[in-house]
């Protein structure tokens, strides 16, 4: 019988993550739960049997040892979505505390380099070699919205960050793609949507899980670099 993929799920505490974690727990894959709040991840699984790793992800240390924990659990990891990440409140360049940027940067960026670096160690390492990275970039990964210089800073960066790691899987069959998502009606941006004066469109987040399991389900050879996915009629296009 074949065994079941597997996959590491970060920020799998809360909305895109712990929508996406569902997704791919119902469709039988082997999925880990990594996160800052236990409680959370808990919630996420909702007594299915996920793989929970409480995990910091500027923590380099923590990281580490949370992705060796999932490997010695099942000897193979086939995919990490590349999905924890933070915001901040609008602000002008001039208003942004320096402290708010690094701290966005911290998550957004190192967070997002050190579980992409962990999970190459250990699709390098593996046999049969090879894996499959999926970075949660966003729409502010190609345009900004006003007040977003710290999102949008790290976002771009996140941009860079998918580019290396394709080209340098390359020889270890490691493929690295990155969805850039528009607005997914997750709990907490609905809270901050809902009734707020230029409110964007939201698209149900299911479509965002289902994305995320096309492209970490394609066959060995093929690989989605770029994928944006959003809702209609939210202003992308014409925006900046």
């Amino acid at each position: 019988m074949e065994q079941a993929r597997s996959i590491i799920i970060t920020g799998a505490g809360s909305g895109i993550g712990r929508a996406t974690a569902r997704r791919f727990l119902a469709a039988g894959w082997r999925v880990a739960l990594l996160g800052r709040r236990e409680d959370a991840l808990h919630d996420t699984a909702d007594g299915a049997p996920a793989l929970i790793l409480p995990c910091d992800v500027t923590d380099e240390g923590a990281v580490d040892g949370a992705f060796d924990r999932a490997h010695a659990e099942w000897g193979r990891l086939d995919v990490l979505f590349n999905n924890a990440g933070r915001g901040a409140d609008p602000a002008t360049p001039d208003q942004m505390d320096p402290r708010t940027f690094r701290d966005v940067i911290a998550t957004n960026v190192t967070g997002m380099f050190l579980c992409a670096r962990a999970a190459f160690r250990l699709m390098r390492g593996q046999a049969p070699q090879g894996g499959r990275i999926i970075n949660n970039g966003s729409i502010a990964a190609h345009a900004p919205r006003a007040g977003s210089v710290a999102y949008t800073t790290s976002k771009h960066a996140v941009t860079g960050l998918t580019k290396s790691l394709s080209l340098d899987g390359r020889p270890f069959d490691i493929a690295c793609g990155q969805i850039d998502i528009g607005n997914a009606a997750t709990e907490l941006l609905m809270q901050v949507s809902t009734g707020a004066p230029g409110a964007e469109p939201l698209m149900d987040v299911a479509v965002v899980a289902d994305a995320v399991l096309h492209m970490a389900s394609l066959p060995d050879g093929a690989n989605v670099q770029f994928m944006t996915v959003m809702a209609t009629n939210m202003p992308f296009i014409g925006r900046g």
